[in-house]
């Protein structure tokens, strides 16, 4: 089975962003952009600066809720949601308690045509896998891209995370676990169904994640 990758970059200079991106697609199938690590007025910026590229990017703003570095008003973080979807990018990353919560940001959203990654994250555990399945059927709602993350405290915790790949129903599924024993779930889901895994380019931007040189030995190894 082929994986994929997705390269995280938290870069806070627009200029900077687009030399990367330029570079490490050549390397990687997809590009995270979080734009959370860059200040609100340089976006727009970043945005008609990395345009061509945003067919191959899922666009992610998260707030300090969600252990983003976005610090501003939501208010505020919606409007910028709402102007990276004209940008029309492989995917938008929308927090699944942001989408739920605000259902005028869904309409336009919708109206965008922008195809959505609902995400949830729990930064503590790993809840049991009833709960994980309820959670996924709520988000998948919202869009047929869905994204479920958690912590692993124990290799069982990593194996829940990694069952909600038996009955993925109609959802393009990633889910994975952070920290030390989720990290083979960072190989594991690519052989399950996820349509790709995230990696950085050195530096991990999340616990137990592998770098882009890391996971292509790894796979290589396989074939």
């Amino acid at each position: 089975m082929a994986f994929k990758t997705c390269v995280t970059l938290a870069e806070s200079s627009p200029a900077k962003l687009n030399v990367l991106l330029k570079t490490t697609l050549k390397r990687s199938d997809y590009i995270e952009i979080r734009f959370d690590f860059m200040e609100p007025n340089k976006i727009p910026i970043a945005l008609n600066l990395v345009k061509k590229y945003l067919n191959r990017c899922v666009c992610t703003l998260r707030p300090r809720l969600d252990k983003g570095k976005f610090s501003g008003s939501e208010k505020n973080r919606i409007s910028i949601l709402k102007l990276i979807a004209e940008y029309n990018p492989y995917l938008l990353d929308v927090e699944y308690n942001t989408i739920r919560k605000n259902s005028a940001l869904h309409q336009y959203l919708k109206k965008t045509k922008t195809d959505l990654l609902i995400s949830w994250h729990d930064f503590a555990k790993t809840p049991n896998i009833s709960y994980l399945k309820t959670t996924r059927k709520k988000m998948a709602k919202f869009s047929k891209n869905v994204k479920i993350v958690t912590t692993a405290r124990s290799i069982k915790d990593t194996l829940s995370i990694l069952s909600l790949y038996k009955s993925r129903n109609d959802t393009n599924l990633i889910a994975f676990a952070m920290g030390d024993y989720g990290r083979m779930s960072r190989i594991l889901c690519t052989q399950l169904g996820s349509p790709y895994t995230y990696v950085s380019l050195g530096k991990p931007v999340a616990p137990g994640q592998f770098s882009l040189d890391e996971i292509k030995s790894i796979f290589e190894l396989k074939q």
